[in-house]
């Protein structure tokens, strides 16, 4: 049985191919109209780019000029810094930044890292605060310096502490700094208030005062010429002192040929008599 022929007259089917209609409903789908927007050309160029870099030597004359536009842009005389200004710190410590910053000016801005130098100028004894910045071709630093409030006596030697307690520097020789208070002993660095508010309270013996020292870490004796020493108590130490003060200004106490005075008992303070003071003592009453 032969098929059947399609008559020459009949009309084609207007309906689009099973292909065609796929090709269609695929392009009225928005993620497809975007790949063909941008995936396709970034795909296309990626390749091209992938090709040409493909030769090593390609890539380093690219790397090459690459370098050199941005050194050219860097190198900018409005990029460049020219100086070093240093401002609130001493001559020493000016001196130990500048070490800090060894690079040669002029310079490009972009070669500083401000951040890690301000970092490594903070980590200083001598300094408390420190800003770095870049203005009009100047590296700035403004350094804000710990003020030293007294010496401290270690085994190691003496070292220069502020009113927090922090190391600022070491110094050769207490001579180095007459001006400053001393203090000694383990633990003293931990309560420079104290030390502080007890040699306020010092004030009248001043003349004859060489230092306090931290006993136990727990509490102050103070340290007058002529060997003589204020055993302070671990509680109220100021109103120990100015007891004391207030015994000496009414009979000349530490005049007299004492060695000690005990005030850690509030109750009973004591006092030691010199050795020479006792021996004298014996030889009059030897003599009576």
């Amino acid at each position: 049985m032969q098929p059947l022929k399609k008559p020459r007259n009949a009309r084609r089917d207007p309906a689009p191919s099973r292909a065609a209609y796929k090709a269609q409903r695929l392009m009225l789908t928005p993620g497809f109209r975007q790949f063909l927007r941008v995936g396709l050309p970034v795909i296309a160029i990626a390749a091209a780019a992938g090709i040409y870099l493909s030769d090593s030597d390609r890539r380093d004359a690219l790397e090459l000029k690459v370098s050199e536009m941005r050194r050219a842009i860097e190198e900018r005389p409005e990029f460049m810094v020219n100086l070093l200004a240093i401002d609130g710190a001493s001559d020493e410590v000016a001196s130990d930044i500048r070490e800090i910053i060894p690079e040669e000016f002029p310079i490009t801005a972009f070669d500083l890292d401000l951040e890690t130098l301000q970092k490594n100028i903070a980590q200083m004894d001598a300094v408390a605060n420190v800003d770095v910045q870049v203005r009009s071709g100047i590296l700035q630093v403004n350094v804000t310096q710990r003020v030293p409030v007294l010496i401290w006596r270690t085994y190691e030697g003496n070292v220069l502490l502020d009113a927090t307690g922090h190391r600022v520097a070491s110094i050769a020789a207490r001579k180095d700094r007459p001006d400053l208070p001393l203090v000694a002993g383990d633990g003293a660095d931990t309560v420079v208030g104290q030390a502080l508010e007890i040699l306020a309270a010092a004030g009248p013996l001043q003349s004859r005062l060489r230092g306090i020292e931290r006993v136990g870490r727990r509490r102050w004796d103070l340290v007058l010429d002529r060997n003589q020493r204020i055993m302070l108590p671990e509680e109220n130490p100021i109103a120990a002192l100015e007891r004391v003060i207030a015994l000496n200004k009414a009979q000349d106490m530490l005049a007299r040929d004492l060695t000690v005075i005990d005030m850690r008992n509030g109750q009973r303070p004591t006092i030691r008599i010199a050795d020479n003071a006792i021996e004298a003592l014996r030889q009059i009453r030897a003599e009576n």
